[in-house]
């Protein structure tokens, strides 16, 4: 199906931090990507220093403050800790997207613009999503730089020794927000973007002996961007949705699925460049075992790094889903990383895993004080 918005992939996320130098090495050493540009000082921008970093189609920017009023992202901080301020979406034609949405009720934050030098044109403008956090309608078709005007060669060639850790692009990018905005923000990507609810989690779907939780996964309608969200549910103890909320005080991006078509080598490679992940269970292979059901890659593979498998009936054959999700990679409990692995035309987000994955997610709330 086409896409009425002309919307072709995801690009890059951007993450407001403490430190951009020091987040910077942290991604190139753990998520073996490269530092492909900067801009600071050096590069005439004085107020903030940013990093553009890649692995294959996966991009990300990490910015810091250089100055006490540099109030957008200093109050982000404050509030947030370390997170994803925006997202992008590639698009085909940036004025189109950006009128289309706002014309239909999305909330405009920077009309369409451009940006240039010696190296050509990127077109960008910018709608709000959860609280603090924005989608940008960005297309660099006619740039041949390192990313975006007034980014330039880093000023210094950081040498990193790690492991190739296989990452390709974004899957999707994952909301939690606050108790009755689900829906809302549901509707507002089918409205605005002219998305569908693709899979809709209610009352006791996702749930363990503790805690439980709500959750719909809006997509484009040719599947090419695909954005769960989820909301609190009552429960006995406090759940996941409910302590990154407390912690990152608001609503706001919980984790970015990175896709690999390897990930038995990819979670090899980010345990050796030191990456955490959370457990699976101690049941969850010996009941896999009992299903009679193993992946190509054979339990035993998975089983060493603690990947986690959800098959589904495709009709025509039958997919599964290979997944493994980071420990919070910041001070707070709040953002985190999954690592997904696609087989068969999988489609699903791990439904079948989120039993043993809230489990997992317990155990470390557990060890914090937050269950």
């Amino acid at each position: 199906m086409s896409n009425s918005m002309g919307i072709t992939s995801y690009d890059y996320v951007e993450f407001y931090v403490g430190s951009a130098k020091m987040a910077a090495y942290w991604y190139a050493k753990g998520l073996g990507m490269d530092i492909k540009a900067y801009k600071g000082p050096e590069t005439g921008c004085r107020d903030r220093t940013s990093y553009y970093l890649t692995k294959n189609d996966f991009k990300i920017v990490v910015t810091s403050p250089l100055q006490p009023d540099t109030y957008d992202i200093q109050t982000f901080l404050q509030k947030h800790g370390d997170g994803v301020k925006r997202w992008a979406y590639q698009v085909k034609n940036v004025e189109h997207a950006f009128t289309s949405a706002v014309q239909k009720g999305a909330v405009p934050v920077v009309k369409p613009f451009l940006l240039k030098d010696d190296n050509g044109v990127v077109h960008m403008a910018t709608i709000k999503i959860y609280d603090d956090t924005e989608i940008v309608y960005f297309n660099n078709e006619q740039y041949k730089g390192l990313f975006q005007p007034g980014f330039d060669e880093p000023v210094q060639k950081i040498q990193l020794y790690n492991e190739d850790s296989k990452l390709l692009y974004i899957d999707h990018v994952v909301g939690n927000v606050r108790v009755n905005e689900m829906d809302q923000w549901a509707n507002y990507f089918n409205q605005t973007m002219d998305f569908e609810t693709f899979v809709d989690f209610g009352p006791g779907d996702i749930s363990t002996k503790y805690s439980a939780l709500l959750s719909k996964v809006v997509r484009s309608k040719d599947s090419v961007i695909k954005n769960p969200i989820n909301e609190p549910y009552k429960g006995l103890k406090k759940s996941q949705i409910e302590e990154y909320i407390e912690h990152y005080h608001g609503s706001g991006v919980q984790h970015v699925a990175i896709a690999t078509d390897d990930i038995v080598s990819s979670i090899q490679a980010l345990r050796k460049n030191g990456i955490e992940f959370l457990e699976a269970p101690e049941t969850y292979y010996e009941n896999m075992r009992k299903s009679g059901r193993s992946p190509d890659e054979t339990i035993e593979a998975i089983e060493r790094q603690g990947i986690l498998c959800d098959f589904e009936d495709i009709t025509g054959g039958e997919g599964y889903l290979l997944q493994l999700f980071t420990k919070p990679i910041g001070d707070r409990p709040t953002f985190f990383f999954e690592i997904i692995q696609r087989v068969g035309g999988a489609q699903g987000f791990g439904q079948g895993n989120f039993q043993a994955l809230f489990e997992s997610i317990e155990q470390d709330q557990a060890k914090r004080g937050n269950l």
